[in-house]
């Protein structure tokens, strides 16, 4: 989807680079290794004795699973294909070896037990959360085919003034914005462009540039917490806590606003107070010149008007009793419609990332109706467990595996395994505020996994510009990342236990 951004020639020098990377000789065969090590797990995990797993009553579909969830698992954390590839093989696989319409002889249910229904292992691709990524990739394409993302840009970074401080609050604030509404990759590589003739302005020996330059993908991950569609992890996380099957909890996407905006303001107030402390300026004023016009036609103010008109919506959905899925495809109806978006732009939204979710989604529905979800939580005491303990554990774990794989894919593994656990704690996990907790808590923690180059996109592109050293990252990343999680879970923990949620 990136074509149609500015600052596309970033992005696009950032996938030629990790291309370059993946194909390099020593890379290869290091990863050969690596896929000869998983296929070896996966093989082990699929004819091991149904008793060496210590579940009782586990069938062969539900062994299958266990083994393909391991396969997900370690395909994601080596990166040996692209997250997406292997979210395509987790389905096929599903199908193949578990489902109704899988391989004769190797899915005889009355041999390997109860099969998934092949339609719902695909109808996960076609899930409703799909279409609220699908809405706003439509919104940020229509957005920036008429100018309108420059626009806003110009026209919201002028109250800041030409005080360097204020300039860079202006780019966390605005940066932080956008990225709640467009792919904080598209959002950063649009930022950091318009930083350019920034730079140029501020001595090469001052920290100011390093400041700037990293308060771009800071604000572009943080930002993302702020609404259902900001990022992958929060719709993974909706997904789980409104599924009619599971919690049911109806939270809206007005509902999630009003409790996670007000957090990134203020998560974003404070990196910029760090970011000064830590890299100030020397110069004192800077001059902004921000290139770009929005196109002033019909087109435009159809933009405008039906991107207001969906923002609404989304904030009143418990009022207009339309839910935020619903919403999503308006503003895909008008502009088809209307000309506005065309076959071309179709062929720029980010399907990559919407199959990564899609194997997610079949991984969690294969570990519920196999039964094997029911199965673990008969076997393991998770009953038992300290709340407290789990809520950290789940932060932990989802932030390590965060800053080395894609938190996407973190949230995918980690979502349907903690619904399960909470599903076991009952009332126990009211002490915390309950299962949103640690659903949303996973979401805030992948966001806040911000401390290497290869963590996020955004911190691969401001890393690209050469202006940012890895120790410097990794210490505004580590910072900002820690406070993220704290602040977060704080927020969770009040509003559950007041059951605001």
């Amino acid at each position: 989807m990136f074509k149609n951004f500015k600052g596309f020639h970033l992005v696009e020098s950032l996938h030629q680079t990790h291309f370059d990377e993946f194909f390099h000789p020593s890379k290869m065969l290091i990863k050969t290794y690596e896929a000869f090590f998983v296929l070896a797990v996966t093989l082990v995990l699929w004819n091991l004795p149904s008793t060496a797993f210590g579940i009782e009553g586990l069938n062969v579909v539900q062994q299958r699973i266990i083994a393909i969830f391991a396969f997900a698992t370690l395909m994601w954390i080596f990166e040996i294909v692209p997250a997406w590839a292997t979210s395509v093989a987790i389905i096929g696989m599903l199908l193949l070896f578990t489902s109704d319409s899988g391989i004769k002889w190797m899915c005889d249910p009355e041999r390997v037990g109860t099969l998934l229904s092949y339609k719902s292992v695909m109808a996960t691709f076609a899930d409703p959360v799909i279409m609220l990524f699908i809405g706003g990739f439509i919104l940020a394409i229509a957005a920036t085919k008429t100018g309108l993302d420059a626009q806003l840009a110009k026209a919201l970074l002028k109250p800041f003034g030409k005080k360097s401080e204020f300039v860079l609050l202006g780019f966390l604030l605005i940066t932080g914005l956008f990225s709640m509404f467009v792919s904080n990759t598209a959002t950063a590589a649009m930022m950091l462009t318009f930083l350019t003739p920034v730079f140029r302005q501020l001595p090469p020996e001052g920290k100011g540039r390093i400041s700037l330059a990293l308060s771009i993908p800071i604000a572009a991950n943080l930002g993302g917490m702020g609404t259902p569609i900001g990022t992958p992890p929060n719709t993974i996380a909706i997904k789980y806590l409104n599924d009619p099957e599971g919690l049911n909890l109806g939270l809206g996407f007005g509902e999630w606003m009003m409790y996670m905006t007000p957090l990134v303001i203020v998560l974003l107030l404070v990196s910029w107070l760090v970011l000064m402390r830590i890299f100030p300026f020397t110069q004192k004023t800077i001059e902004l010149q921000i290139e770009g016009e929005m196109k002033k036609d019909i087109k435009t103010y159809i933009v405008i008007v039906t991107f207001a008109i969906t923002v609404l919506l989304w904030l009143l959905d418990s009022v207009t009793g339309i839910n935020s899925y619903t919403v999503a495809l308006i503003p895909f109806v008008v502009f088809a419609l209307c000309g506005i978006i065309d076959r071309r732009d179709l062929e720029e939204i980010n399907w990559s990332v919407i199959w990564m979710v899609a194997g997610g989604f079949a991984l969690g529905y294969g570990l519920n109706a196999s039964g094997l979800a029911e199965r673990a939580v008969e076997s393991i005491p998770f009953g038992n467990f300290s709340p407290i303990l789990i809520m950290v554990l789940s932060g932990l774990v989802c932030y390590g595996l965060s800053n080395f794989i894609s938190n996407s894919a973190t949230a995918a593994l980690l979502m349907p395994i903690l619904t399960v656990v909470c599903a076991a704690m009952g009332d126990k996990l009211d002490a915390i505020g309950g299962t949103s907790t640690i659903l949303i808590g996973v979401a805030v923690a992948a966001s806040s996994a911000m401390v290497l180059p290869i963590s996020t996109p955004p911190n691969a592109l401001a890393y690209a510009t050469n202006l940012v050293k890895q120790k410097d990252m990794a210490k505004i990343g580590l910072i900002s990342g820690i406070l993220s999680i704290v602040m977060g879970y704080v927020l969770l923990y009040i509003v559950g236990t007041m059951h605001l949620i």
